[in-house]
């Protein structure tokens, strides 16, 4: 996919490489427990947020392919989106993309540029703010506030409709929530980032909860179940109306008629919407994501005010850009990434797994982070593979192979094969089908291995 550029201003300062660079050495997965930072670059920069619609989506998983989902079929309505993701599988500039395509580098620069000045010029404020001074703050703005101001004026400067934005954890202090959005979304709540969220599905739920605003509407997917009324009570104290998105007794339901039986197969299926009903919809992908369909048919329908156009539907989401997400890079034998990264998510993909392979079993490549659990994962992928073979992504924060091979063997009785790079692991399985999986970073390692 090609990139898309405003084409304006000029050449930026920065190059590409050197503003990567300089985001890179800001506080990597840092977070303030304040809005007071984002608040202070977007003020610094104008306030890019308010000139434009947004739609803010949390949850622990599903939410990027909900994002693209809603951001595809309002497209499809004619209208020009901005989306916003993380993280990122090769380039950063995936994180931000126009219209379906991700923004040139040197937009991409340029954005970069002008939210370093404004965390140069806004440094005092945001001190101020947090009750520290301006040597204790240092100007330590994170890099997902950087990243997240500079997304938000360059969807300002190409002038789109909507922004359709991914919350990168949580939502009661994540710099998304600098917005304030027309729509609001969790699509569900599970154990994840327990050591900054919480570590019962209630404290987490209520972190996400804080994705709805006064003034939004809300969704909440079928994820949601067992902690629903802590979005609810949240949803209720502002007055904002809420869809739920469910299989039984919900505003918005969906049924599967076929499921894919090949790698990149596709899903039949309907969904019933609040305002209207979309069948005979053909989805290129597996049946796990339908309820992340439905939940952006919800989403879009809230978005627009109406109902949808079929035609619409159909066409954003006949073949869905979903990288890392079950994404087949080979056909023969089947080569597929996904970057599940938490035992609920490793549960769905041996779901798909089974779906798309039948009885065949294929080998499944793992590397996973130090702060995941990895014990889960194996778990739950164990029933649908033949062997796997441990390995690390590029990462400081990965698991060491020997290590996750360890885990592997406690938890199957079974040996694995070792890989030290992620490259060596798909060396040692080209002629096997296979499934690389574990974390975004290993999927998006062997995407850029594969696809160059």
């Amino acid at each position: 996919m090609g990139s898309v550029s405003s084409g304006s201003d000029g050449p930026p300062e920065l190059s590409f490489d050197d503003a990567v660079a300089r985001l890179t050495s800001a506080l990597q997965f840092g977070i303030h427990p304040s809005l007071d930072g984002i608040r202070a670059l977007c003020a610094a920069l104008g306030d890019p947020q308010n000139d434009y619609q947004c739609v803010q989506i949390a949850g622990t998983n599903g939410k990027t392919s909900v994002a693209r989902m809603a951001a595809a079929i309002l497209r499809a309505h004619g209208l020009r989106v901005g989306l916003y993701t993380s993280p990122h599988l090769v380039s950063y500039t995936e994180r931000i993309e126009i219209d379906g395509a991700p923004v040139a580098g040197a937009d991409f620069a340029r954005a970069l540029e002008r939210a370093f000045l404004a965390g140069d010029t806004s440094n005092h404020h945001a001190a101020e703010a947090l009750g520290v001074s301006v040597e204790e703050f240092g100007g330590a703005f994170t890099e997902f506030e950087l990243l997240t101001a500079a997304a938000l004026w360059l969807f300002r400067e190409l002038r789109i409709d909507w922004g359709v934005l991914e919350v990168g954890m949580g939502a009661r202090w994540d710099a998304t929530s600098v917005v304030a959005p027309a729509v609001s979304v969790v699509t569900g709540v599970s154990l994840d980032h327990t050591e900054r969220l919480g570590t019962t599905r209630e404290e987490i739920a209520a972190d996400k909860a804080y994705v709805i605003k006064p003034g939004s509407r809300a969704v909440l997917g079928p994820g949601c179940g067992g902690v629903e009324q802590i979005l609810l009570d949240r949803a209720l104290a502002l007055g904002v109306p809420t869809v739920r998105v469910g299989l039984s007794e919900h505003d918005v339901t969906w049924q599967v008629f076929k499921t894919p039986d090949a790698p990149g197969g596709s899903t039949h299926l309907d969904v019933i919407g609040a305002r209207g009903q979309y069948r005979g919809l053909e989805m290129r992908a597996p049946s796990y994501q339908a309820p992340n369909l439905a939940t952006a048919v919800a989403t879009a329908e809230l978005a627009l005010g109406r109902t949808l156009d079929v035609a619409a539907v159909r066409q954003a989401i006949m073949n869905p850009h979903l990288p890392g997400r079950f994404e087949l890079l080979r056909t023969e034998p089947p080569l597929v990434i996904d970057g599940a990264h938490n035992a609920e998510a490793a549960g769905v993909l041996a779901g798909a797994i089974a779906e798309a392979f039948g009885g065949a079993l294929p080998t499944v490549v793992l590397g996973v982070l130090a702060d995941k659990d990895a014990a889960g994962i194996v778990r739950a992928l164990a029933p649908v593979t033949a062997r796997f073979v441990c390995t690390q992504p590029d990462s400081p924060r990965a698991r060491h192979p020997g290590a996750l091979a360890e885990i592997v063997h406690a938890e199957t009785g079974s040996h694995p094969e070792v890989a030290e790079r992620v490259a060596d692991a798909l060396a040692a399985t080209a002629s096997e089908s296979a499934i690389v999986t574990g974390s975004l970073y290993t999927a998006g390692e062997a995407r850029a291995l594969v696809l160059g």
